[in-house]
């Protein structure tokens, strides 16, 4: 888990706050709290892990609320709804928008800790798969002109004459064109330099 990732806990309530913070430390997950979303929202931006754990119901800005605002800054961390027996619906609609689970009170303990160890490796892998979009993103920006085109069509399957006979030059130059792309990307094979280009978006037919 990366050193800043925190369960970023929100509700009006003390006592649950004091609950909750105690709980995770017990369970050694770092835990931050805060007793209204405005306060968490004014931290939220400077954020790159963790998860979110907000009671639905709270004056001010609500739980649904707090999501959309977090999209509008752009806060992808995974978020987990608490509420009350009479507020499955509204937790049906936090679903609907995206959030990534959410918990009933009272709740059970381990089934609050289960859904937040999820929501966390859910985080760290999102942040590992967007790690390898940037890096092959900055290989990708190392390549000329030329050899972009080369591995535009090689993704889309076309042989080195292929490539040639579009480009106007050789299968020979092509071929020199090839191991360069391979080298720059890293790529062992033609199967992950197509993988490669399916992460960054690259057209592959």
């Amino acid at each position: 888990m990366a050193d800043d990732a925190a369960v970023h806990v929100i509700d009006d309530d003390d006592a649950v706050r004091d609950s909750l913070a105690f709980l995770f430390a017990s369970a050694g997950l770092p835990a931050r709290t805060y007793d209204t979303a405005e306060a968490f929202v004014a931290v939220a931006a400077g954020l790159r892990a963790g998860c979110v754990l907000t009671d639905v119901r709270m004056p001010g800005m609500d739980g649904l609320e707090l999501q959309r605002r977090l999209r509008e800054i752009g806060l992808r961390l995974p978020v987990i709804v608490m509420t009350g027996h009479a507020d499955v619906p509204i937790a049906v609609q936090a679903l609907k928008a995206g959030a990534a689970d959410f918990i009933e009170k009272p709740f059970d303990d381990e089934a609050l800790l289960a859904a937040v160890r999820a929501a966390l490796d859910a985080d760290r892998e999102a942040r590992a798969r967007e790690a390898e979009v940037e890096e092959i993103a900055a290989r990708l920006a190392i390549l000329t002109p030329r050899e972009r085109q080369v591995l535009e069509r090689l993704v889309l399957g076309q042989p080195n004459k292929i490539i040639a006979y579009e480009l106007g030059t050789s299968p020979r130059t092509v071929e020199v064109h090839r191991a360069r792309v391979m080298d720059k990307m890293r790529a062992r094979s033609l199967s992950e330099l197509v993988r490669m280009a399916l992460r960054v978006g690259i057209a592959v037919g």
